[in-house]
């Protein structure tokens, strides 16, 4: 019985120092130019982007955007072009957005 008791407390104590970090996830999408100025919001991290960050986090269950940007390439793994649409220069992707969601 001692034993489950020691256990117990040392699991608590675990709990207590190191409580769990939320979730959080980042999204890379395509920054497309619809007319409406969202993507330069969202690329820019000005204010206006925040309600489609949110709103984008939700629609996939996530409780809110902690971020959004315009997608660095230490944010994508795998190959990049570098030239043409969708490619990076000076370590900015041009077309691509980055949202971090967080739960």
């Amino acid at each position: 019985m001692r034993i489950v008791l020691a256990g117990l407390v040392a699991l608590l104590c675990v709990c207590l120092v190191n409580p769990a970090q939320a979730e959080r996830r980042m999204f890379i999408i395509a920054s497309d130019a619809d007319g409406y100025g969202i993507d330069r919001c969202l690329a820019t991290g000005a204010k206006c982007g925040a309600a489609a960050a949110s709103a984008y986090c939700k629609v996939r269950e996530f409780a809110e955007a902690t971020s959004y940007h315009k997608a660095d390439r230490d944010d994508i793994t795998g190959v990049i072009p570098n030239r043409g649409s969708g490619g990076c220069k000076s370590g900015k992707c041009e077309d691509l957005v980055a949202i971090v969601c967080s739960r």
